[in-house]
């Protein structure tokens, strides 16, 4: 398809720079089959049946985003003085050490050079691959983990640390009640909105819960620069479910329930773990999934998420869902009723004709 097709106009005063609080007091768009009612987070509880099962990513983000400096080089200019500045978002774990990353200024930057990120944190560019990026092996014997707390800061969405800094509320605010595995550099954001009195309501409305993980990379912020979805290459991300949680949500729906996933990162994993049958089977590795209009789900019911970027891979995830048509038009709504968007927006509640 061509990618023009999933473009809308979105007002720059629409894109939230803070998430609400509490996090459950954010709005909610429900498109039920073709109709679209406004609705609030809180609201869940009543859109969602008894034997339903919501399923949650409980990735963790770390602080990915890092600034150093390249090693001098004689071209440098005088004796002493500070190579160039670079910039680097790590976006997916090769190993105990090494990392693959997207670098700022990265005409600079040299394989075999090393950047020094300050606080006792420094990295070899070790390899430059085929996309851009550069593999990272950080010195030392310290955990990455451990030098990314120290030097690192929260890796925000580019249309928010475009408009502010980086803070200490991103620490917390970036971040799921359910975050429990290091490795995400992009939170699942429709997660974001749960708090733990949420969760409890829809307990007693007799929906399940079960988690999942993947680690979300800088991928996902990527535009897509093709002019037909054929042409997009999607970066792998990886993931893992656990036997005993694909056993459980298959027995969900052999008893009729639902399965909704709680953001695209889920749906993602859900999806590339379905078999041909529709049943859920045990995954542990990378997935490059991209779904487009003509995909046809097996492993969900619905989903829940955020409001997508124009010609995102998101949008055209929730259009393959929904149709194209209505997702332009529940976009349209929501722009029109003053909506938030993306990570720090509102969510929408997506429940597709069955």
């Amino acid at each position: 398809m061509r990618v023009d097709a999933f473009d809308f106009e979105l007002p720059n005063e629409r894109i939230a720079l803070r998430p609400a609080r509490p996090r459950d007091a954010a709005r909610m768009l429900v498109v039920d089959g073709g109709a679209i009612v406004d609705a609030g987070v809180a609201d869940l509880p009543k859109w969602l049946r008894p034997g339903d099962c919501l399923v949650f990513n409980d990735t963790r983000v770390i602080p990915a985003q890092l600034e150093g400096r390249r090693a001098p080089r004689e071209e440098d200019g005088a004796q002493g003085a500070p190579g160039a500045r670079i910039g680097a978002t790590l976006h997916k774990r090769i190993d105990l050490r090494r990392w693959q990353a997207f670098v700022r200024n990265a005409k600079r930057l040299r394989v075999g050079e090393s950047v020094d990120f300050g606080a006792g944190v420094a990295a070899l560019a070790e390899e430059r691959l085929a996309d851009g990026s550069f593999i990272l092996a950080f010195a030392g014997d310290e955990p990455v983990e451990v030098l990314l707390e120290r030097a690192g800061t929260m890796p925000l969405p580019p249309y928010i640390a475009g408009k502010r800094a980086t803070d200490e509320d991103d620490r917390s605010d970036y971040q799921t009640m359910f975050a429990r595995e290091d490795g995400a550099v992009a939170a699942p954001t429709a997660a974001l909105h749960f708090t733990p009195g949420l969760l409890a309501a829809l307990a007693a409305a007799g929906v399940a819960s079960e988690t999942l993980t993947l680690h979300v990379g800088a991928g996902t912020f990527l535009p897509v620069k093709a002019d037909d979805t054929e042409d997009h290459v999607m970066h792998a991300e990886w993931g893992r479910i656990e036997a005993d949680t694909a056993a459980r949500l298959n027995a969900v729906r052999a008893a009729g329930g639902r399965v909704i996933a709680v953001g695209t990162t889920s749906l993602r994993l859900l999806e590339s773990a379905a078999r041909d049958d529709g049943t859920i089977a045990p995954f542990a590795g990378d997935t490059a999934i991209f779904i487009t209009p003509g995909y046809r789900f097996k492993a969900i019911d619905g989903l829940m998420t955020n409001f997508h970027l124009p010609r995102s891979t998101l949008f055209m995830l929730v259009s393959a869902l929904m149709g194209l048509d209505v997702m332009q038009s529940a976009y349209a709504h929501a722009i029109g009723e003053g909506y938030r968007f993306y990570s720090y927006g509102d969510a929408s509640l997506l429940l597709p004709k069955r």
